[in-house]
């Protein structure tokens, strides 16, 4: 019934939009503003660029079949430079000076905290990106909603260290935002799923030496380890354990073994690692392949997971634009407070805070120099290696 119900308001959506840009085709339409920072320089460039990638693709495409509600989309950007004080700027600076309709969130939660907070002072609502600090939905605010998977539902795809025989758990992590929440909750969900954490510890962002670490690695014996990291940390950490002769049963990261920067830095010490991510274009969800390929076509290389995060916002808040018939902030609101949504990143289900509900996160393993996907078991193409070899 939902089903119909969504269709129905897309046709009748779709088909105002035609009336209202065929009624004066003399007289052009002003745009639909999507407004964003994103980090176009600074530490976290390289999410930040893939983000607005994704996002500007989205409203090329959207444009290209026809616009939205009879308006062309127009995304409107400032680059933060990966820097609270950018981000608070640029969001200001988009709805004082540029008057954008609805706001997209920038990468990393430290950013989206401040950004939410920018977007609630002026009541725009706001669709965030890779951000999944449980702190942004526990706050109270009203127009902030998530397209990432929260940190408290992060690491579920982790059972299949369960499955696997896993019992011992070397916890590291970076200390960001993301990595702290990650390392507040890990204790417990990991005792909820059997394992014992022998060792759970941080280190600086921008730690790149850790032969020290790496010796306490050795002395715990973890059946796993698994860190909170970005790229380079944690091809650092893998050439490090290799060093120091650490070679755990079962090897896992966030973020780093996603890209492909991974493997070509590593060779052949990437087999068998494992990764957290939130889409693969070899998964068999819906437009996966098709999106690899015409991204290709329009940037010259293969995208990651950043760029599908900032298509997907896009389409979330198309689809909620669609269904409202207007830009109307509070129409919009209500949208997103309480539609169902299949995108690219997978389903858009919030709940009463704007904390995602709808979607897990998947797990892949490098295995023969390519990203194949291990779980969950009913999206899979390859099972798991284990042991590591």
């Amino acid at each position: 019934m939902i089903r119909y119900l969504l269709l129905t308001s897309f046709i009748l959506a779709l088909a105002n939009a035609r009336v209202a840009y065929s009624a004066d085709p003399s007289q052009p339409l002003e745009p639909v503003r999507i407004g964003t920072t994103q980090s176009l320089t600074g530490h976290y460039a390289e999410f930040g660029i893939e983000q607005l990638r994704g996002l500007q693709m989205w409203a090329a495409d959207v444009n290209a079949r026809g616009a939205l509600l009879g308006r062309p989309v127009e995304i409107v950007h400032y680059d933060d430079g990966s820097r609270s004080a950018g981000t608070v700027t640029g969001f200001t600076q988009l709805i004082g000076k540029d008057n954008v309709d609805i706001l997209v969130g920038p990468y990393s939660s430290a950013l989206t905290l401040k950004a939410s907070l920018v977007a609630e002072k002026y009541d725009i609502p706001m669709v965030t990106t890779a951000a999944s600090d449980e702190e942004i939905w526990s706050r109270g605010l009203v127009n902030v909603f998530g397209a990432d998977t929260p940190v408290g539902d992060y690491l579920n795809g982790l059972d299949v260290a369960v499955d696997a025989g896993v019992k011992t758990v070397a916890f590291i992590y970076a200390r960001t935002d993301f990595g702290e929440d990650l390392a507040a909750v890990s204790k417990t969900r990991f005792a909820d799923r059997g394992l014992t954490v022998v060792l759970s510890e941080g280190y600086a962002p921008e730690q790149r030496d850790f032969s020290a670490l790496a010796k306490r690695l050795r002395e715990v014996n973890a059946d796993m380890v698994f860190g909170v990291s970005y790229l380079e940390d944690s091809i650092a950490i893998t050439r490090d354990l290799k060093k120091e002769g650490v070679r755990p049963k079962m090897l896992g990261f966030t973020i780093g073994p996603g890209l492909r920067e991974f493997a070509d830095e590593l060779g052949a010490e990437a087999e068998g690692i494992l990764g957290i991510v939130q889409w693969l274009r070899s998964s068999r969800e819906p437009g996966a392949q098709d999106f690899a390929y015409r991204f290709a076509q329009r940037y010259g290389y293969h995208p990651g997971v950043y760029a599908v995060i900032g298509y997907s916002a896009g389409e979330i808040l198309e689809a909620a634009i669609r269904l409202a018939g207007t830009t109307d902030h509070a129409a919009v609101r209500e949208q997103l407070r309480t539609m169902y949504f299949q995108a690219l990143i997978g389903s858009y289900h919030v709940d009463q805070t704007g904390r995602q509900i709808g979607r897990r996160n998947l797990v892949m393993q490098w295995q023969n120099n390519e990203r194949r996907l291990v779980a969950p078991e009913q999206l899979a193409n390859s099972p798991l290696i284990y042991p590591r070899k």
